[in-house]
């Protein structure tokens, strides 16, 4: 039953973070259908469209920036052309520049930034066999690719009811251009911020300015959000670097004809984005805000991770693939990783300017809203709540979510009281049922919210003491970006 009330909000809006382009599921489709009708139906699928083509990519500048175009094929179905746009505001020369004195490590990223696009438009069908047709990949590199494919898919398998295994589940071949790893110099030891509107960007953004070095946020998709984060940081939106991205409309009518779909890993492909950027903007260090909180399965005992392109492991993998097989000079990490997102919530409360611009509601993503009825705005509303007061709280979502009766399903997942997590970009267990014993303290002598009696009525662990300045032993941070972030604990 929970997996069915997760489908119902996952069809208003799949993917988080930057996934503003990301594909509803028709779940009605699919929960429709039997088990074993679906895995008939992925294996047809599979047997009818057996291969899918990378068949190659161009990059050109013109007057509005750095425009790229992929051109996939799948076998017996269609063909399919996304473009991305890089744009520069008023430093397009300088950044042309950049790229035609590095040309050759441009192209090796753009060639990568397609090998994870493409995952979009493979799980149509999933085809038992990819053909890379623009370069040759290693056999690290395949290894490397369907590790990121398989377990960046875990949701969409599992969703879809299927039970493909890492080993067989896709083979990739590759011919063409060999490319080589590059060492590279960066004119500015600076930082590529990547923004998505919600509160952690907007701390890395605030604290990382207290180094006084220089600081390029970017964006994929602007929208009001990300783009007031920017106002509110005190950084000039026209002076930002920005991506449009957008899905091939052919992938639409695709879906439309009922082939498989569903949740692809963004934050990956964000990853690839962002060394282009990094390149282009002479930028060295790429921090982006995931935190350990990220790590936590959505199905409990198993791999299955919403956020697992945003998990540690991933970042592990990032680096060392980037190390490898593109350019060593890269720094790549998270700056937020030894934090949880309780923690993260603290400093956010306590930077008042962005309280009234960040949004983290996808499903109210193309208004630049709160829905007040997902479960990233209940969670939201939890943690805020947690340190800023309920009625606070109230004033940023613009709903009572913990007198909201109609929210505890989503409530339930998000607490544990269900076996399942939400399929959003939320905290762990711990991080919610933490929080609810901070409202719950801090209401001790006044009326409780129904979702508050709720939680003490459920409690999963005894009260506890709860210590926000303990931090996680695995990140990448030198010392300097650790200690910024135990002061801010403070």
């Amino acid at each position: 039953m929970s997996v069915i009330i997760i489908a119902i909000f996952c069809l208003l809006r799949m993917d988080c973070y930057f996934c503003k382009q990301s594909e509803s599921i028709k779940f009605y489709t699919i929960f429709r259908m039997q088990p074993t009708d679906r895995s008939a139906k992925y294996n047809l699928l599979r047997e009818k469209h057996s291969v899918f083509y990378y068949e190659g990519y161009k990059a050109d500048f013109n007057s509005v920036g750095l425009r790229i175009e992929f051109s996939f094929m799948v076998e017996g179905l269609t063909r399919f052309n996304p473009v991305s746009v890089f744009h520069f505001g008023n430093n397009k020369d300088a950044f042309e520049k950049n790229y035609n004195d590095n040309k050759d490590l441009a192209e090796l990223i753009i060639f990568n930034i397609g090998m994870i696009e493409l995952v979009s438009y493979w799980k149509t069908t999933c085809a038992p066999k990819i053909i890379i047709i623009p370069g040759i990949l290693s056999e690290k590199q395949v290894e490397w690719w369907k590790k990121l494919y398989f377990n960046g898919l875990g949701e969409f398998f599992y969703l879809n009811g299927l039970q493909p295994i890492i080993e067989d589940f896709t083979e990739i071949l590759s011919s063409g251009k060999v490319h080589e790893s590059q060492q590279i110099a960066f004119g500015k030891d600076g930082f590529l911020i990547p923004v998505g509107g919600g509160k952690d960007s907007a701390v890395t953004l605030e604290l990382l300015k207290s180094l006084n070095r220089p600081i390029l946020p970017l964006i994929i998709n602007p929208r009001g959000a990300t783009l007031e984060t920017v106002d509110a940081s005190g950084f000039d939106r026209n002076n930002i670097i920005s991506i449009s991205r957008s899905i091939d409309k052919e992938l639409l009518r695709i879906n439309s004809l009922s082939y498989l779909n569903g949740h692809t890993p963004f934050s990956a492909m964000l990853a690839f984005y962002s060394l282009l950027a990094s390149l282009l903007t002479g930028h060295k260090n790429i921090a982006l805000s995931n935190e350990s909180s990220a790590n936590e399965a959505t199905i409990p005992g198993t791999h299955i991770n919403h956020q697992y392109s945003k998990s540690f492991e991933f970042e592990q993998d990032f680096r060392e693939y980037c190390h490898e097989f593109i350019s060593p000079s890269f720094n790549y990490f998270s700056f937020l990783r030894p934090l949880n997102e309780l923690q993260i919530v603290y400093v956010f409360s306590r930077l008042p300017a962005y309280h009234k611009v960040f949004k983290s509601c996808n499903v109210g993503s193309k208004t630049d809203s709160w829905c007040g009825k997902c479960p990233k705005c209940l969670f939201t509303s939890i943690m805020m709540a947690a340190f800023t007061g309920v009625e606070y709280a109230i004033q940023i979502i613009g709903s009572d979510m913990l007198n909201d009766q109609s929210l505890v399903p989503i409530f339930d997942e998000l607490s544990g009281i269900s076996d399942i997590k939400p399929f959003e970009c939320v905290g762990t267990l711990d991080d919610v049922n933490n929080a609810m014993q901070m409202i719950s303290d801090r209401l001790e002598s006044q009326t409780r919210p129904f979702m508050v009696e709720r939680y003490l009525e459920h409690r999963r662990v005894p009260k506890k003491a709860i210590d926000l300045s303990s931090v996680s032993a695995e990140h990448n941070l030198s010392i300097e970006f650790l200690e910024i972030l135990k002061s801010a604990l403070l």
